[in-house]
């Protein structure tokens, strides 16, 4: 699998997935100090880039996908020899 096909694929799994079933998988599998930095650093950075409205809402979900997509990564690929 490629990184592409990786983020496809997470994509395509939480597109089906009803929040409630997102929220108690993020419960399980990130750590509360993971999802409260990523809180706090969305809000710094919507500040700074002056993001404002649904986008701001949806930025700290953003950074999370995009931190579990790396994580996952790096447990499917090789290591580079």
């Amino acid at each position: 699998m490629t990184p592409e096909d990786i983020a496809q694929e997470f994509a395509e799994i939480f597109d089906d997935l009803p929040t409630e079933q997102i929220n108690e998988m993020l419960a399980k599998n990130v750590p509360f100090e993971t999802i409260e930095f990523f809180s706090q650093y969305a809000e710094a950075f919507a500040d700074g880039a002056g993001i404002k409205g649904e986008t701001r809402g949806r930025l700290p979900n953003l950074l999370l996908f995009g931190y579990l997509i790396r994580v996952l990564e790096e447990r499917l690929l090789p290591e580079p020899s």
